[in-house]
């Protein structure tokens, strides 16, 4: 175990210091600068701005200073917000997009385990019909065709829930759902397709001949198994939906991390845009770490051997 976590670290730094890198790369080479899109400009303006974000030193003064501030956790100042760094805009963005990312992996993920266990038990039959028609649903509309529906119906026509803004959990409900839907059915199909193969295992047919009943067939022999593939998609689904979906925060006007990282890019605010990214693949290799753990907490036949070195 202590060998397989030194690998997974090593991994984890070099991963983290190659999304760095390539991050800031890409930056200088795309044309233009953060201040260059203001208009008149004068140059002696343009001079002094360079030399106190350091812009004008070479670029492996500046690579080094930002690898330097990787290291001591400063992902330094924003271009374009006078008066803030990046630690705070993210401080400030990722709690909301974390309460609302949290909130819809738990709807997808319950819901979309629900429907796929009796769409594969159901197999065939109406159950398994009625949840695939809405897992095809969920996949196949857009979450913000989807968010600006339930707005209409929900907020505007049954006036049962807020339009928009943040502030309580009512606020959370919609974008939640709509943010949940696509994950729910990518669920609910990977889980019946794993339901359905296992059953025809023989490990089941011999549990059934045992007279075990169906609940504890699905729980200790189904349920356990058919979640290994389902793991595999919940790590980078978790990085990607607790760090905001600019679409959803947009239309219902959430100020979360989402919403920063792409207005970062329209203004090419080099710190925020490297910062964010940098954050956003740190919570990536996390998450995959945490699958990994759990391949292995589910499944004890990945400890034996070698499985869980190679």
């Amino acid at each position: 175990m202590k060998l397989y976590l030194i690998r997974k670290t090593a991994i984890f730094g070099v991963s983290l210091f190659l999304v760095a890198s390539l991050t800031f790369f890409l930056m200088r080479a795309i044309p233009g600068d953060p201040f260059t899109q203001e208009q008149a400009i004068p140059e002696e303006i343009l001079k002094a701005m360079y030399h106190h974000y350091g812009l004008d030193k070479p670029w492996y003064i500046q690579y080094s200073k930002y690898l330097k501030g990787l290291i001591t956790g400063d992902l330094g100042p924003s271009f374009k917000y006078q008066g803030r760094n990046v630690n705070e805009i993210i401080m400030e963005g990722f709690p909301i997009s974390f309460a609302l990312g949290c909130f819809a992996l738990t709807i997808a993920t319950f819901f979309g385990l629900t429907f796929g266990v009796i769409a594969g038990f159901r197999h065939q039959r109406w159950q398994d019909h009625s949840a695939m028609l809405i897992a095809v649903i969920g996949i196949s509309v857009p979450s913000f065709i989807l968010a600006t529906f339930l707005q209409y119906l929900c907020a505007m026509k049954l006036d049962l829930l807020p339009v928009a803004r943040w502030g309580s959990f009512s606020h959370a409900i919609l974008p939640a759902l709509a943010l949940a839907a696509m994950p729910m059915a990518f669920i609910a199909r990977m889980t019946r397709a794993s339901v359905v193969e296992i059953l025809q295992c023989d490990y089941i047919q011999t549990a059934k001949a045992k007279g075990l009943s169906q609940w504890k067939i699905a729980t200790s022999h189904v349920l356990r198994n058919a979640l290994l593939p389902v793991i595999t998609y919940l790590g980078p689904l978790t990085a990607s939906i607790i760090t905001g979906s600019f679409a959803i925060e947009k239309i219902f006007g959430i100020p979360g991390l989402g919403q920063w990282y792409v207005i970062s890019i329209t203004n090419r605010d080099y710190t925020v845009i490297m910062g964010t990214t940098v954050f956003y693949s740190v919570l990536l290799m996390i998450c995959v770490f945490c699958v990994d753990l759990l391949y292995c907490i589910i499944d004890p036949r990945m400890k034996k051997g070698n499985y869980a070195y190679r």
